[in-house]
């Protein structure tokens, strides 16, 4: 069977990112394959040991992906600062003999080093153009768990599991590998709390991770993290501001002084981002869709809503708001370049992870969180029928059917992106609805 029909079948997506299903990332070809090793929210700890106790299965799974796409290169971006999971990597790659084809490469330890376009430069110098992907540059990126269910797929083996980090201001910080569908007060459970009354939950990671607004969810095939923290907790408290709250705060205090604009990654790499632009679109009422459409460029690292701006405004929210606005009039950023140079001052104004680490709030929640071998016995899993970009899976089982483990449950329709979805448990299907399929242990 041909390798994309593999990945394809599996139902593997970008693990920790939007969700974009892996097999339509590689149709084209490119000069490049990049492995996006640099986990750069804080707290979260999923790649940096699956890039040692996978690590031959991660360094197979990048080569198959690379040589499907005629990569003439293999990078792994690590931060610099996890010395021992460079050393490890550069080993096992020795050891397969691929030292020509793969390539470990050192992170600065900045935020947000993961973002793919970051990654992009830092690993090659290219940029890659406005409102484009890496593959305008010949790139092409996939993290590591994404990698190592690569090799599964290989084997024939769906993706059922993901790996997620459980931290903030717990008693037991961990990370585990979870079926997906899992509730997550399953997961939670594992951490030494007993009661969730006093606590908060972001989604993923505390910079572009958002508060949970129901503990009733499931774990999903992109879920990477969830960090809890008190309410009152300064990153909660922002967080929960609401989008028309934000326009109000946003509109009454910005002073323009251009803090968010010059500390932007997307504006550094020489992008015309400047969230200044746009707070000042807001505060003044200007209609002028030019000033507005800049917005679109945007990738919501929150950089500049946690970081930068002196006066605790929402230069983020601001962003989305305008976003939200032209999308709903059809109107789209229309590039005048394809040709990028970084900002001089590059160099100078990257964002150390320590720092931002301190400013909002958390340093003294960064610690391990060891992977740990949890056996999860659920009574009901919900798989979600769309855990992904592109359009839901269309289920294939019936209400009372018996699954396997690793059956598939819901594939992707016809001539549409997507990913088809497995049952992570045996089980019997007790209800289908139009998000997800609920199947009951056992």
């Amino acid at each position: 069977m041909d390798l994309l029909d593999m990945i394809r079948d599996a139902g593997v997506i970008g693990a920790g990112g939007a969700g974009f299903p892996t097999h339509a990332k590689l149709t084209s070809k490119a000069e490049y394959i990049l492995l996006n090793g640099a986990e750069c929210e804080p707290l979260l700890r999923v790649d940096q040991q699956l890039m040692v106790q996978s690590v031959d299965e991660i360094i197979m799974g990048l080569a198959a992906a690379g040589r499907y796409i005629e990569a003439r290169k293999a990078i792994i971006g690590i931060k610099g600062k996890h010395k021992e999971v460079i050393a490890h990597m550069r080993k096992r790659i020795a050891a397969q003999g691929l030292e020509s084809y793969l390539e470990v490469m050192e992170l600065r330890d900045i935020y947000p080093a993961g973002d793919e376009q970051v990654l992009v430069h830092e690993l090659t110098q290219r940029i890659v153009p406005e409102t484009s992907i890496p593959l305008k540059v010949g790139c092409v990126v996939i993290n590591a768990e994404t990698a190592l269910n690569v090799f599964n797929a290989m084997s024939g083996k769906p993706v059922t599991e993901t790996y997620i980090t459980v931290a903030g201001d717990i008693p037991q910080r961990l990370t585990v590998k979870v079926p997906v569908g899992l509730p997550i007060r399953e997961l939670f459970s594992q951490c030494g709390i007993d009661n969730l009354e006093d606590y908060a939950v972001i989604d993923g990671g505390p910079m572009m991770g958002s508060i949970l607004k129901t503990l009733d969810g499931h774990v999903t095939k992109k879920s990477k993290g969830y960090v809890l923290l008190k309410k009152d907790h300064f990153l909660m408290r922002k967080k929960s501001v609401n989008l028309d709250q934000a326009r109000v705060i946003s509109k009454t205090a910005c002073e323009q002084c251009r803090m968010c604009t010059d500390l932007c990654p997307r504006y550094l790499l020489g992008h015309n981002l400047q969230p200044h632009k746009v707070m000042r679109a807001l505060n003044y009422n200007l209609e002028d869709v030019k000033e507005q459409q800049i917005a679109l460029l945007c990738c919501e690292c929150n950089a500049c809503e946690l970081f930068s701006c002196p006066a605790n405004l929402h230069p983020r929210s601001i962003n989305r708001y305008f976003k939200g606005k032209l999308a709903e009039q059809g109107i789209k950023y229309q590039p005048t370049t394809m040709e990028f140079q970084p900002r001089e001052a590059r160099d100078y104004r990257l964002i150390p992870t320590k720092r931002l680490i301190a400013r909002i709030g958390l340093t003294e929640f960064d610690k391990p969180a060891p992977l740990t071998n949890v056996n999860f016995q659920p009574q009901y899993l919900t798989i979600a029928l769309r855990q992904h970009i592109g359009a839901s899976a269309i289920p294939v089982v019936a209400v009372g059917e018996q699954v396997q483990s690793g059956q598939m449950i819901g594939k992707i329709p016809d001539n549409s992106l997507g990913a088809s979805v497995h049952a992570s448990l045996a089980g019997t299907v007790t209800e289908i609805t139009d998000n997800a399929i609920v199947i009951k242990v056992g």
